[in-house]
């Protein structure tokens, strides 16, 4: 049969006539961020039927949905702005996990599947694209018990492991908005500071994992003269195209498609989308390939760069939670920390400003806030970087760490963070 045909065939009506093929008991799973077919979640509480479902969201970038827990029980696996309170408040769950480790733990926690994302428009040979996501869900496809698209032409055709065919998919929805875009960041002294110092570590060749934020666009705007570099990462962010026009990336070195940037996903602006759309040079690949530890451990002069809370004085990073308070989740950075440390010539990189709260609160702390996670060991961290210099603690003792994270401190903390080392027996 024709692929258009079965298309039609396909095709529901509305949102609801979508996802009225769920039953109780099944769980639902989406992709994170842009990914996220919001509209097939929000026709979620119309469905009269469900009980006992789950809905597996990660990042997501719209108000949670309200839904009796009975109902659907909503699982969030890396909190937004809006879950923060819907979790203290009791509406939400999280699940911890390494991002790599997702399908495996999904999978393994679910035996029916209902895999629900937004795509692009189906090509003449009746595939899809996720588009900008790979993430867990291309690994989970061949798992899933229902298949539910939300077509959008917003969303660009990428290439990669990425692709679904109409044959496979059990019901389709056209909706067609502009895709979700990062807000304007603008950067701070510390973040030109942070990003220069972290440039400069960066050589000529190196294959880099970085993402989205201030410090990362301050040190990209450092790598425009840079030679060779390649892009394997998580996350694909605006100013990788910068890099890319500018001659700084070739991907050479790339494991997986030599010539060819790697990620698992896209958050940008439309300009990023309009650079990945239909550009064989991007490639989405799943998350349990980009980010497995014993995969990149094996790629040579990688560099991994990432953010993090506060920094004890052994060297533990709390990159998800604030006064023992859950802000977000671990995602790849526990990931690429073990990979970066079993690399030939690897680098693992953590940044953070040495203070917070306007200057009031220091970052780099004896030990971390009561109820605080610990997304990075202390046996995994490598560099730590402030606007006051870099502390590298692999290789160095107990004592050392404490010292060398002293150093880094903002000037004003160090004298009261020495008397309290002094007090721990550092």
């Amino acid at each position: 049969m024709d692929v258009q045909q079965i298309y039609k065939e396909k095709q529901a009506s509305s949102a609801l006539d979508a996802v009225l093929i769920i039953e109780p008991n099944e769980d639902i799973v989406v992709p994170l961020a842009v990914g996220e077919p919001a509209t097939l979640i929000k026709a979620l509480p119309n469905h009269p039927k469900l009980k006992g479902n789950r809905l597996f969201q990660m990042l997501s970038l719209y108000p949670v949905v309200e839904m009796e827990p009975e109902k659907v029980k909503v699982i969030s696996m890396f909190l937004n702005k809006d879950e923060r309170r819907a979790f203290y408040d009791k509406e939400i769950d999280l699940l911890p996990n390494h991002f790599s480790d997702l399908p495996a733990i999904l999978k393994q926690i679910s035996e029916n599947l209902v895999v629900m994302a937004t795509v692009s428009p189906m090509n003449s040979e009746g595939y899809f694209s996720l588009g900008t996501n790979c993430d867990y869900i291309s690994t989970l496809l061949p798992h899933a018990k229902k298949i539910i698209l939300e077509v959008n032409q917003f969303m660009p055709y990428t290439y990669g492991e990425n692709h679904i065919h109409i044959s496979d998919v059990d019901v389709i929805f056209e909706h067609h908005e502009r895709l979700p875009v990062t807000p304007e960041i603008p950067l701070r002294e510390e973040d030109e500071i942070i990003g220069r110092k972290v440039a400069s570590m960066i050589q000529n060749g190196d294959v880099l994992q970085i993402g989205f934020g201030a410090i990362p666009n301050a040190i990209m705007n450092f790598l425009i003269n840079h030679k060779d570099l390649t892009i394997f990462t998580e996350m694909i962010p605006d100013k990788v195209v910068d890099l890319f026009e500018s001659g700084a990336v070739t991907n050479a070195k790339n494991p997986l498609h030599p010539g060819s940037m790697t990620a698992t996903f896209a958050y940008g602006t439309n300009r990023l989308y309009d650079f990945i759309h239909n550009n064989e040079q991007v490639q989405m690949y799943p998350v349990d390939q980009t980010n497995a530890s014993c995969f990149i451990s094996e790629i040579d002069q990688l560099v991994t760069i990432n953010a993090t809370i506060e920094v004890d004085f052994f060297g533990q990073c709390n990159s998800e939670s604030i006064g023992g308070r859950y802000y977000s989740s671990t995602g790849g950075q526990g990931d690429f920390g073990i990979g970066a440390r079993m690399a030939a010539n690897g680098k693992g990189i953590i940044c953070l400003h040495s203070t917070a709260k306007e200057g009031t609160i220091s970052k780099i702390v004896p030990t971390l806030a009561k109820g605080s996670v610990v997304s990075t060991s202390k046996n995994d961290v490598d560099y730590v970087v402030t606007e006051y210099g870099v502390a590298q603690l692999r290789g160095k003792t107990v004592r050392e760490r404490a010292e060398a994270l002293i150093n880094i401190a903002h000037p004003k903390f160090r004298e009261d963070l020495r008397i309290q080392a002094k007090e721990m027996g550092l």
